[in-house]
């Protein structure tokens, strides 16, 4: 079974026999310098920001301003609508945005398709087999995007991942265990759906080498992989930046 790569920074191997007596004594005198300054009391500043309450904090933020962007998309939509009968390059201009709208993401969209859902392990690192650690039973950024690839090399017309609509240039990024996608933050399990024949897209996803390994590792140490067919589904419109920042021609 071939190895999940992982994006990790490479382990160094020390000799613990020498490092254990110089670890002990500077915790040692850290808690003595720390009874010291104490004095029993907390050291802590009361008003020292949880971590996790900002991510919450700035995924709610992120999520009531792209309903204000949905608003106001809408109304520059109705807009442009009223002005385009006596605009003949407003018109042309809105025909040539409504045809390009189902390939671009840009209006919701609806048919059947294919869900897949990916979940770390219910297991604890403890109780893994030699040679794994806790970082194989759970679901990394590659195993996202290779899904995403393989829907859409197999024929995705359109796809949504978790609760939002996502295109060809979208970026997939975790960090830790939690995936942010276009500043919101989710944590797993992950559910990519995608619009197109369920068949041709469950053979891609048959036929990808990162997913099969992914599947390999699922089946051998619980990692959650399920894929259902939907009869009828409906994704909403792209809400992301349709603008490319960077990109590269590969030949």
């Amino acid at each position: 079974m071939l190895p999940r790569p992982h994006f990790r920074a490479p382990r160094k191997l020390v000799g613990w026999a020498a490092i254990v007596p110089l670890v002990a004594a500077c915790a040692g005198l850290l808690f003595a310098t720390s009874a010291q300054t104490s004095q029993g009391t907390d050291l802590r500043s009361s008003g020292r920001s949880d971590l996790v309450d900002v991510v919450r904090a700035q995924d709610r933020a992120v999520r009531i301003r792209a309903v204000a962007v949905q608003q106001l998309q809408s109304e520059v939509d109705a807009l442009t609508a009223k002005a385009a009968p006596g605009n003949n390059t407003v018109a042309t201009l809105s025909a040539q945005a409504r045809a390009l709208a189902p390939l671009v993401g840009s209006q919701a969209v609806a048919g059947p398709g294919l869900s897949v859902s990916l979940d770390d392990a219910k297991r604890t690192a403890a109780s893994l087999p030699k040679d794994f650690t806790a970082d194989d039973i759970v679901v990394h950024q590659q195993d996202v995007q290779s899904v995403v690839n393989a829907l859409w090399a197999g024929g995705a017309e359109a796809m949504k991942l978790m609760d939002q609509r996502v295109i060809s240039t979208s970026a997939v990024r975790c960090v830790g265990n939690t995936l942010i996608l276009q500043g919101r933050v989710y944590s797993p399990p992950y559910v990519i759906q995608a619009i197109g024949d369920p068949s041709a897209m469950s053979a891609a996803l048959d036929n990808s080498n990162t997913v099969t390994i992914y599947r390999q590792y699922a089946k051998l140490l619980g990692l959650g992989y399920d894929v259902k067919s939907m009869d009828k589904v409906t994704f909403p419109a792209y809400s992301g930046s349709l603008s490319l920042v960077n990109a590269t021609i590969q030949r």
